[in-house]
């Protein structure tokens, strides 16, 4: 049986990843509110010009390995629709780290191609 206390440092191991969060990134901009900035004024077009997608993702990936990654508050915004609900706006590092985590990894009998793989806290198919 596989040590309990060290599937964490699994997961965290492949959220930053370089491969896994370049794949983040990539899922985040091609989502439609990679034209929405967060609390950090940030939208995904902001950082592919201003900062550099890999001096952006090398500054994410040093502050998950060290745990100083905090994620910044949520925007919330009203968007007219029925019944008039919110949108919450999430800072562009705090999608990419969700997207990094959401991402599926192999596990047994499972591949990355096959679309069956996938990781789970508790083990076992998710």
């Amino acid at each position: 049986m596989a040590d309990p206390g060290r599937r964490f440092d699994d997961l965290m191991n492949f959220v930053y990843d370089p491969a896994t969060l370049l794949v983040a990134f990539d899922r985040v901009a091609g989502n439609r509110g990679a034209r929405t900035a967060g609390v950090d004024g940030l939208t995904v077009a902001d950082v592919e010009e201003q900062i550099g997608v890999p001096g952006f993702l090398d500054d994410l990936r040093a502050q998950l390995k060290t745990g100083a990654f905090r994620p910044l508050p949520v925007r919330e915004r009203k968007i007219p629709k029925p019944g008039g609900s919110g949108k919450s706006v999430r800072a562009v590092k705090v999608r990419l780290t969700w997207r990094a985590g959401r991402r599926p990894a192999p596990q047994q009998g499972g591949s990355m191609a096959d679309g069956k793989a996938s990781w789970s806290l508790q083990g076992g198919q998710a």
